[in-house]
């Protein structure tokens, strides 16, 4: 029961971070969503240690865990357009594929690069 409550109390943290993020979103009218401002405010809490990872693991573990229901509404969502994938689904695969190639290589000559700076600076 404690341990189920510490997750909603996190679970709950991390929404208000979330929030102030659309807060932020919509004052100074920023063309980025305010649940992408929310995560980028969590990291800099984060890294300064202005919060301590302890207080959202439970939490945010217990919403990854959870992830695949929210995908859910987007299943729904595909449902919906039948038709057009119908008539452009080959145009949505290639699509699809394309950007998952250009964001596995983007990702990979990424790692590679700090890898190999973090090489350097040992040296």
């Amino acid at each position: 029961m404690k341990k189920m409550l510490l997750i909603i109390v996190q679970v709950i943290f991390l929404t208000v971070f979330s929030i102030v993020g659309e807060i932020i979103t919509k004052t100074f009218h920023l063309p980025v969503s305010g649940s992408i401002i929310g995560l980028f405010l969590l990291f800099i809490c984060l890294h300064f240690k202005i919060i301590k990872i302890s207080w959202i693991d439970l939490g945010a573990s217990f919403l990854l865990a959870e992830l695949l229901l929210f995908f859910i509404p987007s299943a729904v969502g595909v449902i919906q357009y039948k038709s057009d994938i119908i008539h452009n689904g080959l145009k949505f695969i290639i699509t699809i594929a394309l950007s998952t190639f250009i964001v596995m290589l983007a990702t990979g000559l990424i790692a590679e690069f700090l890898l190999k700076r973090k090489e350097r600076s040992k040296q």
